[in-house]
C-alpha cells in the first residue's frame, strides 16, 4: 500500500524554515538505561537463571554434596521491524517549499523537509519502542511482546508479587498504592542498588501533586532528587500504560537489539537515478525485543493477570 501524502498548507509570507509535528513521547527507558541493554544480538541470546537452595549445612570432616542447583534460561530474541515510506516530489512543487527544490524538472526534495523527516521518523520509532517495551503485543503488527504482557502471563509469578491496581491512581491514593508495591517487594530484592519502581506518567503526575500538597518537604516518602519513594528510585517510563507499575532490578529486565544505533539510522533514497520516477523513499530497519530474568524477584501492579494457556 502506497504512503498517503496530504499537504494542506498555503503560502503566506516568508517561510520560517521550521517544521513542527505532533509531540512524541520521550524514550527514557533506553536513553537513561533504566533496564539492561544487550546490543549486538544477531538472532537470539540466552539469559541464564541460576537458583540454589539448601547449600549450607553443619560442618563435618567429610565432603558431602548438599543442596540443589537449578540452571534455567530465558530467551531474548529481538524481532525485526521496518519503516518504508514513499513521497512523490511532484506533491511539493506547488507548496511554499518549491523554491528550495530548484527550477529543474528533476526536482530535489526540500533539504529542510528531508532533515525534518529523518528526525521525525527516528522520533516515531523511539516512541514506538518505548511503548512496546512495556505494553507491546506480539500479536499486533509492528510490535513485540512487552514486559507487562510477558510478566503478567507467566505462570511462575508468585501470588504475593501481584497487586490488583486501583481503577485510577490519583494524588489522594498514590502514596497508598506505592506503599502496596513496596510491601510486596521480596526481602531478597529490597535494598538492592539497582532496584526501581517503574511508573507511568499518570502516577508521576499524581505523586508530584501529592508532594506539592505536602509542601515538598523531606518526609517518609521522598527526597528532592532523584524522584524516589521510601528510598526506592522511581523510573518514569512514558511508554507504560496508566495505573500500572513494576518493581524490579534493572539487572533483571533486558532490552535486546542488533545495533542500538539502528533505531536512529534513517535512509532517504531518491529513486530518480534508479527507475526514473519522482519518488523519494524513507527506509529504516531495526530489531528490538525485551525479556525478564527471575520472575520471583518482580512485583507487578496491574488491573489483571493475563491467563496462561
Amino acid at each position: 500500500m502506497a504512503t498517503s501524502v496530504s499537504i494542506t498548507t498555503t503560502y503566506a509570507g516568508q517561510f520560517s524554515g521550521k517544521y513542527i509535528a505532533a509531540a512524541l513521547l520521550s524514550a527514557p527507558t533506553l536513553d537513561k538505561e533504566y533496564i539492561t541493554i544487550k546490543p549486538n544480538i544477531k538472532f537470539k541470546e540466552v539469559v541464564k537463571v541460576l537458583s540454589q537452595s539448601n547449600i549450607i549445612v553443619d560442618a563435618t570432616c567429610d565432603y558431602a554434596a548438599t543442596g540443589s542447583v537449578a540452571l534455567t534460561e530465558r530467551i531474548l530474541q529481538p524481532d525485526e521491524f521496518q519503516v518504508n515510506t514513499q513521497l512523490c516530489k511532484k506533491d511539493f512543487r506547488s507548496d511554499w517549499e518549491a523554491i528550495e527544490m530548484g527550477v529543474s524538472v528533476y526536482d530535489n526534495l526540500p533539504a529542510s523537509f528531508t532533515d525534518f523527516l529523518i528526525a521525525n521518523t527516528a522520533g516515531q520509532v523511539a516512541q514506538q519502542i518505548e511503548e512496546n517495551i512495556w505494553s507491546g503485543s506480539a500479536a499486533v503488527n509492528g510490535e513485540f511482546a512487552g514486559l507487562l504482557d510477558q510478566i503478567s502471563s507467566s505462570a511462575n509469578l508468585p501470588a504475593a508479587n501481584f497487586i490488583t491496581a486501583s481503577a485510577q491512581v490519583t494524588s489522594s491514593n498514590v502514596v497508598a498504592e506505592l506503599t502496596k508495591v513496596v510491601n510486596a517487594i521480596p526481602n531478597t530484592v529490597y535494598g538492592k542498588e539497582d532496584l526501581y519502581i517503574y511508573v507511568p506518567t499518570n502516577v508521576v503526575k499524581a505523586y508530584q501533586v501529592a508532594l506539592g500538597n505536602a509542601n515538598y518537604q523531606f518526609n517518609a516518602f521522598t527526597g528532592f532528587a532523584p524522584l524516589n519513594f521510601q528510598g526506592i528510585n522511581l523510573a518514569w517510563c512514558p511508554g507504560m500504560p496508566s495505573n500500572t507499575m513494576i518493581a524490579a532490578q534493572k539487572s533483571n529486565l533486558f532490552f535486546g537489539t542488533a545495533l542500538l544505533s539502528d533505531k536512529n539510522e534513517v535512509k532517504v533514497l531518491d529513486m530518480a537515478d534508479l527507475d526514473g520516477s519522482q519518488n523519494v523513499r524513507i527506509i529504516m530497519r531495526y530489531t528490538a525485543g525485551v525479556q525478564f530474568g527471575i520472575i520471583g524477584d518482580i512485583v507487578l501492579y496491574s488491573a489483571k493477570l493475563v491467563p496462561t494457556v
